[in-house]
């Protein structure tokens, strides 16, 4: 039941906003269905593939897609999110659950304060400059990757700040852009078997009635003001993320020299035998 609701509530927020599915669903993992990070990562990518997929009609229909930008995007975002999912697989197999668990809530933390970071505004720069959009893209994808979040926002900020595109067009671009990744990244997770199936199909079945009713609310509710209570949730869930590994961390490091004395404690020696 738990689950349920909260796919429902995630794929709800995605609906309304086009955002808000990875930053969302690892925390919610994570903090209330105890999965490991690398599960927690790879679940929430299949999960937030399947809601853009349903999501994507609604939004790119009434809204323009630009296909120079959206390629732009991905010849850099599509080889970072291959390297942020390695470094997941690493830190996961040398740090230990509760070390992933600080370091993706400090990602998720710091992607959701970008939304409330001042707008730059140079779509001139790119405009001229396009060559250097790849590069910036990198970024977004190894922060996918590690966190399967932050195509969405990020990918926002970067299309309002340096394009020339409409916010209509950025969004419609961005909405297909994280669709890919999320695409990519699911497939890449389920082949190495970090998904949790028995925890994907009850999301799912939450989600899908979720994502329905936020994209048909969508059209009466202002995006850009549930934008910034989505980034507020988000990078209070990556903070509560951090205080959780910590929390973790700490209580290793006690149990630990208890252990280690046990261990190290020596062993009573036997009684001598009585000479006859």
């Amino acid at each position: 039941m738990t689950q349920l609701l909260i796919g429902f509530v995630i794929a709800l927020a995605v609906g309304l906003t086009g955002i808000g599915g990875g930053s969302f669903t690892v925390p919610a993992l994570l903090l209330f269905a105890g999965l490991p990070a690398g599960e927690a990562v790879g679940t929430a990518f299949v999960f937030a593939g399947f809601v853009r997929l349903v999501a994507a009609p609604f939004y790119l229909f009434s809204r323009q897609i630009h296909s120079r930008y959206f390629w732009l995007l991905l010849r850099g975002a599509v080889p970072g999110l291959l390297s942020g999912t390695l470094v997941l697989r690493f830190v996961t197999a040398r740090g230990g659950n509760s070390t992933v668990v600080i370091l993706l809530g400090v990602v998720l933390a710091l992607t959701a304060a970008l939304h409330f970071a001042p707008r730059a505004r140079k779509p001139e720069f790119i405009y001229r400059n396009s060559q250097w959009l790849p590069w910036l893209a990198f970024p977004i994808g190894v922060e996918s990757g590690f966190s399967s979040a932050g195509a969405g926002a990020l990918g926002t900020v970067l299309l309002l700040n340096y394009s020339e595109m409409t916010p209509s067009q950025v969004v419609g671009t961005d909405l297909l852009f994280g669709l890919v990744l999320a695409v990519i990244g699911g497939i890449f997770h389920w082949a190495i078997g970090s998904i949790s199936s028995s925890v994907l199909f009850p999301l799912l079945l939450g989600g899908l009635p979720g994502v329905l009713l936020g994209c048909l609310l969508s059209r009466r509710i202002p995006a850009h003001r549930l934008r910034a209570v989505i980034a507020l949730l988000a990078l209070c869930g990556g903070l509560q993320l951090v205080v959780s590994g910590v929390k973790a961390r700490s209580q290793r490091a006690t149990n630990a020299p208890s252990d280690s004395t046990a261990e190290n404690s020596p062993r009573s020696s036997p009684s001598p035998k009585c000479l006859n």
